[in-house]
């Protein structure tokens, strides 16, 4: 783990591997951090560079008052300049799904392909989502949350391990960040930038996924033109970390296909 000194503050991030494929990006969710996505920089860094990120307020980022997810995208932005990175695959997970569209809106030149899981382009609950997240983070500690948490967003085979390190990754988040990372993904409409995606886009989602369930990925697939769908099995919302081997076998097939 490291920190970088960027245009937009200080950026947290885990680098693995090396190499001349282009490298892949990985964004987490809102109540989440970078360490998340330890199975994929593991599988991916064999092959080539790959990097976690975390959000500003989150894990060893600098907080940014008032962050919407614009900010998250330009820091992410901002980072892969201070890591000599011109152009990345980009795979986001939930709020991580909703800060690469945004990153593609901004910047599109900067992304070979995207990876958007358990995500969406607009939430139909999305409203009463962020102002539950908001209400629970004022009334209970980011520990009680979690705890309270669990098992709406894990599916049916997550491991006791799993759920312990879920909820004390959540329980170390600033309730301060939360919330900016609550508005960011809860209040997005995206749908117009979601129609500009002229990129290869791999589009995963848990069958399990309560919280953005596989019908809200199949919208975001009708939106994107250039992008295909497919389904994790036994997988809640945190796919990459409850079926790490499926959803690596599916970048890497996704990946295999791009030049």
């Amino acid at each position: 783990m490291g920190q970088l000194d960027t245009a937009r503050g200080r950026i947290g991030y885990i680098e693995a591997g090396s190499g001349n494929e282009t490298p892949i990006l990985f964004l987490h969710g809102v109540g989440s951090g970078k360490a998340v996505w330890q199975p994929q920089l593991d599988h991916f860094g064999k092959a080539r560079r790959s990097i976690a990120f975390d959000y500003p307020g989150y894990g060893e980022s600098g907080f940014v008052d008032g962050a919407t997810r614009d900010d998250f995208a330009a820091a992410m932005l901002a980072a892969m300049d201070e890591l000599g990175i011109e152009k990345a695959h980009v795979c986001g997970l939930s709020l991580g799904g909703v800060i690469a569209i945004a990153m593609h809106s901004a910047a599109p030149d900067r992304c070979a392909s995207l990876v958007i899981a358990d995500s969406f382009a607009i939430h139909p609950d999305g409203q009463g989502i962020y102002d539950r997240s908001v209400a629970a983070s004022q009334a209970m500690t980011m520990r009680e949350l979690a705890e309270a948490r669990t098992d709406v967003l894990l599916g049916s085979e997550a491991t006791s391990q799993l759920r312990t390190e879920v909820v004390n990754t959540m329980a170390a988040i600033d309730p301060s960040a939360f919330r900016l990372g609550a508005a960011a993904v809860w209040l997005a409409d995206q749908r117009h930038r979601a129609e500009e995606i002229n990129i290869p886009t791999l589009i995963l989602v848990g069958d399990e996924d309560q919280i953005t369930p596989v019908s809200l990925s199949e919208e975001l697939r009708d939106i994107i033109p250039a992008s295909v769908l497919q389904v994790i099995d036994k997988a809640g919302h945190l796919a990459n970390a409850e079926q790490s081997q499926a959803f690596n076998s599916a970048i890497e097939s996704f990946l295999s296909q791009q030049r």
